[in-house]
């Protein structure tokens, strides 16, 4: 059995391990991916002598995948935790604790954003669950457009903004309910008589685990494991640039012909490979939008005078060219320990991709100043470095969860072919993980 999986990020990666899991060495795996390396939108680089993730730095530590592939692949040893610091969101020229009790920046009370918003703003919320709240089972919307009607418009740009703008590179309106946030949609669609019961019944649970976990000396870590497990042959440089079905299989231009193939590409390149073998489903990726963003990382002097939070979350409309910082030396433990400070700051939404042309230097410019200003400390960088993201975060747009129903069941009937990536289930890395081993297990009962 020969079978390519076109693409070598996360969920190509896991893909081609839990295929030599299944297949064992009857299989013949190749992975192709156009550029240079493998990794995707995962990348370690080594910052003053010590590796630093450019990319996703960290994964939600309440679902299972990555620490469940990380003991699978004996890299136990390498799960970490944050301190446990919370982030501030610098709204109004003022830095105010992330507020608590909400659901991706969604108030379940008034007080969980008193003094972030004004008073108008803050009765608004009290009274939102004595106001008839319309929706229709099954509907979709932005999740701007719903928080604004119901709370207001302070509450979307002062504490929904900022956590979207980190998840999803995107803004609230830009999001859609149904896919981000699913169990509020649940909750909506079951009957909640207002946002603010919908949100409290979808609060989860107070629990001891960590929010978040990450790996000590970064993803390339995970990325060299899973390459390595699944023994896969590995061509980079190499573009998939057609797809056409074959009497026994299929046949990916350069690389010929195949048993079975994942493409575990980002939707843009998912739509031109199907075009000629499933023309339906190349038009449904294709209506799937990215965003772009800039990674700018950088040690300063360990004594430098950065808050203790994990980060700075950085509201819309506030006259800052960065979105987030985060604080890496103040979140990680593990990164405390090392003889430098280490922040990231992160640039880019979606619909503005201007400051991806910028220059290296104006990107580290913009940086320093932005985190000088929001910080007031002296911000002398030792080490930057530089990375772009084109095109990295699809936007889980309002009916993005019809458009993936919509592309599996056009994707249906094509055998010995599966799909994998951040556009489908999640863009989180667990998320991705999880696209990957889907698409193994549908090619294995395929071939077996």
């Amino acid at each position: 059995m020969r079978i390519a999986i076109v693409g070598g990020g996360i969920s190509g990666l896991v893909a081609a391990y839990r295929l030599r899991q299944s297949l064992g060495n009857s299989a013949d795996l190749l992975l192709i991916d156009e550029r240079d390396r493998l990794g995707g939108i995962l990348r370690t680089k080594d910052l003053d002598g010590e590796p630093v993730d450019l990319g996703a730095e960290a994964f939600v530590g309440r679902r299972p995948e990555i620490p469940a592939l990380m003991r699978e692949l004996g890299i136990e040893d390498q799960l970490v935790y944050p301190a446990g610091k919370r982030p501030l969101v610098w709204s109004g020229g003022i830095g105010h604790r992330l507020p608590e009790r909400t659901l991706m920046g969604i108030p379940a009370d008034p007080e969980s954003v008193a003094g972030l918003v004004d008073d108008e703003t803050l009765a608004r919320v009290s009274a939102e669950p004595t106001r008839p709240l319309v929706w229709e089972r099954g509907s979709d919307v932005s999740v701007g457009a719903l928080v604004a009607e119901r709370f207001g418009e302070q509450v979307v740009r002062r504490s929904v903004d900022p956590l979207l703008g980190g998840v999803y590179a995107g803004t609230a309106d830009s999001i859609g309910v149904r896919a981000a946030l699913p169990t509020l949609a649940a909750a909506l669609d079951g009957g909640a008589g207002s946002l603010t019961e919908a949100v409290r019944a979808t609060l989860p649970p107070p629990s001891a685990t960590p929010v978040f976990g990450g790996i000590r000396d970064g993803y390339q870590v995970l990325l060299d494991a899973l390459r390595a497990a699944a023994d896969v042959k590995v061509e980079t440089g190499t573009a998939a640039t057609r797809l056409t079905r074959t009497a026994n299989g299929w046949q990916v231009d350069p690389i010929g012909a195949v048993d079975a193939v994942v493409l575990a590409t980002p939707a843009p390149v998912t739509a031109t490979l199907l075009r000629d073998v499933a023309p339906a489903a190349s038009e449904i990726a294709a209506a799937i939008r990215l965003a772009s963003s800039a990674v700018v990382a950088m040690t300063l002097p360990k004594e430098t005078d950065l808050p203790d939070n994990s980060g700075i979350l950085v509201a819309t409309g506030e006259p800052l060219r960065a979105k987030a910082f985060t604080l890496s030396s103040r979140k990680w433990p593990h990164l405390a320990a090392r003889g430098v400070a280490l922040v990231r700051a992160s640039f880019g939404r979606f619909g503005d991709d201007s400051l991806l042309d910028w220059q290296d230097a104006a990107l580290v410019r913009a940086a320093v100043e932005d985190l000088t200003a929001v910080t007031g400390a002296d911000i002398r960088p030792i080490t930057t470095v530089v990375q772009r993201w084109r095109g990295g975060l699809p936007q889980y747009a309002p009916g993005h969860a019809r458009l993936i129903a919509e592309l599996r069941s056009a994707t249906a009937d094509l055998d010995g072919l599966a799909l994998a990536g951040a556009y489908l289930g999640g863009v989180g890395v667990p998320a991705c993980a999880a696209s990957g081993t889907a698409a193994a297990a549908r090619i294995t009962a395929r071939l077996t």
